[in-house]
């Protein structure tokens, strides 16, 4: 039989657990638990940090995707969104962070030599970075699936060359990624749907 991953995100306990039974004594009985099943531990942790509201719909109840943000139907205004922007790859890359609620920008950085990706990439942990400064539990909203998966494996899987252009962004990435292996954090990190939102607050509006 092949092994299951169950995250309780609201229970007696929270966590990720291997066998129904032991999840099933910490969700039974609980007004509002929320737990779902995956097939992979990767996926479990992913999960886990990217909190229930990603896999359940405006009505509480669990969605059928598996998915690592909120309801399409709304978007939490009280959080941090990023965006990031390259002219070529690698090119010229700038990153930014708005309030997702007013627009307004919260930091800039760039440009300098790098890739869309990277951009996504440091754009989160830079938000990561400012709200723990500010004891804030504020989520961040991406519209990267490829920048939260490397931010959840606190490594930028970046395929670029190390050359005296790219050396500044490569500083960058390793200060990143000490930073991510060095502290925690409980801010969500959520995918922005742009579907069903419309483009990203952060975006710079280039397409």
């Amino acid at each position: 039989m092949k092994s299951k991953f169950y995250v309780i995100w609201k229970g007696k306990k929270t966590g990720i657990f291997t066998s129904w039974d032991e999840c099933k004594q910490y969700v039974s009985g609980v007004p509002g638990a929320k737990y779902k099943a995956f097939s992979t531990r990767a996926e479990a942790n992913i999960a886990l940090k990217s909190g229930w509201e990603a896999y359940y719909n405006g009505t509480g109840k669990k969605s059928g995707g598996q998915r690592t943000s909120a309801s399409p139907s709304h978007y939490n205004p009280e959080s941090i969104s990023v965006d990031a922007a390259c002219s070529g790859n690698p090119g010229p890359m700038e990153y930014k962070g708005v309030s997702t609620k007013t627009g307004e920008t919260i930091f800039h950085f760039g440009p300098i030599t790098g890739t869309n990706n990277i951009g996504e990439f440091l754009a989160i942990v830079h938000g990561l970075g400012y709200l723990k400064e500010r004891q804030s539990n504020m989520p961040i909203y991406s519209d990267s699936q490829t920048a939260i998966k490397w931010v959840n494996m606190k490594k930028a899987n970046t395929s670029l060359a190390k050359t005296k252009a790219t050396e500044q962004v490569w500083s960058l990435i390793s200060r990143a990624e000490k930073w991510l292996a060095e502290n925690t954090y409980s801010n969500q990190i959520m995918k922005w749907e742009t579907e069903h939102w419309g483009e990203i607050k952060a975006d710079f509006g280039r397409k």
